[in-house]
């Protein structure tokens, strides 16, 4: 019982040490993962894919490690590229890259393991994606992955999306306010003009037909209205953003403070001998088993960045832990179930392949890296 209670006690301070010094970095990380998931939405960025479809895979992979969708945002994002005629290497590139990195996860890993890492695996984030989606190319264009789509649009379907796209109908706008939501008629809105889109926002100012002089008053009334406009959209904005950081802290802080716990209580029950001869440098075993054990052991970045900073101080070396993370990132439970409600085995083997085997590569390079002094 005594054991017990030291260990508990030893683990609890270690977490308060821990979390003392990273404060800072976690603040960052909840700031700007709120920013982007009150004003990033899965909608735009497939829309913003559609657009540019041009440079789709390295569009596609810039997207995924520039927003923090999880694994139920990434499979809304790839539905909404897959209900058009796009092909599947920029999917699949956004498959491999999303759930690996975000810019809050830069800076929640850069507090945890240090700038070098952080960069690090950003960046083999942004390879992986580039070589995913050209993997998906040469299989693509040789017919070896026709079918693989569980949702695709009929040709109907994107026949009309081009006739809405290049002649705007008055039909979406005329819709009743019961059958489309204010999200839907501001986004609608947007997509047809900017001069429809401020209709909506922010009133008649520029709508058909109307003089534009006509309604603005003396100049004080206009300025009045502007500041009135400028308070609502404001109001708006604000609201949405206070809601997602509540959200995000309440989240992080206890998955923080929780799973680096954990780790410390693993680290005073597995000897550190143990640790450093499974996982520690100097054994060509230790990156590859480290990738293989993340494929069904990664629970989230929440959980995983903090309780395997606590095995760091075990022994076990930063390019296993880098394999453990960007295998077990993109191939965990809920990240596998995604992509198979969307594509079918081929799709999502090429996306485990590309996660697992650049893991291991990505583990090696960190560790070189290390040894050469440049990490």
């Amino acid at each position: 019982m005594d054991f017990v209670i030291a260990l508990a006690r030893n683990s609890g301070i270690q977490t308060l040490v821990s979390l003392s010094h990273n404060w800072p970095y976690l603040l960052v990380s909840i700031l700007v993962a709120a920013v982007l998931k009150a004003f990033v939405d899965a909608d735009r960025i497939a829309a913003y894919l559609k657009r540019h479809s041009g440079a789709s895979v390295l569009t596609a992979t810039a997207a995924a490690v520039a927003t923090p969708f999880c694994s139920c945002g990434t499979t809304a994002v790839v539905l909404g590229m897959m209900a058009s005629t796009m092909p599947l290497a920029p999917i699949v590139a956004f498959m491999v890259a999303s759930p690996l990195s975000s810019p809050e996860e830069l800076f929640y890993s850069a507090g945890l393991f240090g700038w070098p890492f952080a960069v690090s695996y950003f960046g083999a984030s942004i390879v992986l994606g580039l070589a995913g989606g050209g993997i998906a190319t040469l299989l693509e264009r040789r017919g070896l992955l026709a079918g693989q789509v569980r949702f695709e649009a009929t040709a109907k379907e994107v026949a009309k999306a081009e006739c809405s796209c290049t002649a705007p109908a008055a039909a979406p706008l005329a819709r009743p306010a019961s059958a489309a939501s204010p999200v839907f008629v501001r986004h609608e809105a947007a997509a047809l003009s900017p001069v429809l889109a401020g209709a909506f926002v922010g009133g008649s100012a520029g709508s058909c037909g109307s003089d534009r002089g006509s309604d603005r008053g003396s100049p004080a009334e206009a300025a009045a209205h502007g500041a009135r406009l400028a308070a609502t959209r404001l109001s708006a904005r604000l609201g949405p953003f206070l809601g997602e950081l509540a959200l995000v802290s309440k989240k992080l802080l206890p998955m923080f403070v929780g799973f680096a716990f954990i780790g410390y209580v693993l680290n005073g029950l597995i000897p550190a001998s143990w640790m450093s001869a499974l996982f520690g440098k100097g054994h060509a075993y230790s990156v590859p088993l480290a990738a293989t054990i993340g494929l069904p052991l990664y629970i989230s970045s929440e959980a995983s960045l903090p309780l395997v900073r606590a095995l760091l101080d075990s022994g076990m070396s930063q390019g296993a832990i880098m394999a453990f993370l960007i295998a077990g990132s993109g191939t965990s439970m809920g990240a596998i179930a995604g992509a198979l409600t969307i594509a079918r085995w081929k799709v999502v083997g090429i996306v485990v392949a590309v996660l697992w085997i650049g893991a291991i590569l990505a583990g090696y390079g960190f560790d070189i890296l290390v040894a050469a002094g440049l990490a």
